[in-house]
């Protein structure tokens, strides 16, 4: 009986973006625009609370100069936020876990709707997992990564505890980090051991290697890639489908507006407890 796996997942939802269809499927033209949740993932591990992805800063939506600099440069991207605070803190909160009870912190990449949040937990000694690849670029030579949606303010702080790797990497007992690049240089999804105490199975979480069922079911291209083609992004699809098919477990997409919200209820009612807002 496997005993060093996950006690309880919780996903969050950390606002939302309204965007064409074709920001997350590439070659789309059919002009829908879709309600795109923003993903945070809560587990319960031995010894705190493991969290994967930060969200946004509201900072640089709410304040004018801000948004013109970073936000306001998209305007095919809505940007929701679930209440008028710190998206990140009120989530918490209203799952009753303390902001002090996360021992460590993994990003899938560092896009602005998932790195938003690392600024909780500079100077506070917190490990933040990121891959190598991903901090490099993400601090390489301006204006690339913000032309990308990478805003060096959320994560180019001496304080925080950065733990950098190079490859797959156990980042707590039952979390492995997967590289899935593509979408961005050194994008990592995440495979998660569910306790057999706490009933078993897992989840493979991509995060942005895969936006949509869509991209998993068809096999089809996320929209934004950098520095590779479309075609790289489907070949981190297919690893992290086939690492998934070996365990037995779903592979999650990262912005689905129908499967996101979907998870979150049944993993609620899974552990009877209930459900962030979605």
């Amino acid at each position: 009986m496997r005993t060093s796996g996950i006690r309880r997942v919780i996903l969050l939802t950390l606002g939302w973006e309204v965007v064409p269809k074709s920001i997350s499927v590439y070659g789309d033209t059919s002009g829908e625009r879709l309600r795109e949740p923003v993903p945070g993932v809560l587990l319960e591990a031995d010894g705190g609370w493991v969290l994967l992805d930060t969200g946004l800063n509201p900072a640089l939506i709410h304040d004018t100069p801000l948004n013109r600099r970073f936000h306001g440069r998209n305007k095919d991207i809505e940007v929701v936020l679930p209440g008028p605070g710190e998206p990140l803190e009120e989530a918490l909160e209203a799952v009753g876990v303390p902001m002090d009870k996360i021992v460590t912190v993994a990003v899938s990449h560092l896009h602005n709707d998932h790195s938003g949040g690392i600024r909780h937990f500079t100077g506070l000694g917190v490990p933040v997992h990121l891959q190598r690849d991903e901090l490099e670029y993400g601090l390489s030579e301006h204006p690339g990564p913000e032309q990308e949606g990478m805003f060096r303010v959320d994560y180019d702080d001496p304080e925080i505890r950065w733990e950098l790797a190079d490859g797959e990497v156990e980042i707590a007992p039952g979390v492995i980090a997967l590289p899935s690049p593509g979408h961005t240089p050194g994008h990592q999804s995440f495979m998660v051991d569910i306790d057999e105490s706490a009933g078993g199975g897992g989840y493979v979480f991509a995060f942005d290697a895969a936006d949509l069922t869509e991209n998993l079911e068809s096999e089809v291209a996320v929209g934004g890639f950098i520095n590779c083609g479309p075609q790289d992004t489907v070949q981190s699809i297919r690893r992290l489908k086939a690492v998934a098919k070996e365990r037995g477990y779903p592979v999650v997409p990262g912005h689905d507006p129908v499967a996101w919200p979907a998870l979150s209820v049944e993993l609620a009612l899974r552990w009877g407890a209930e459900p962030t807002r979605h």
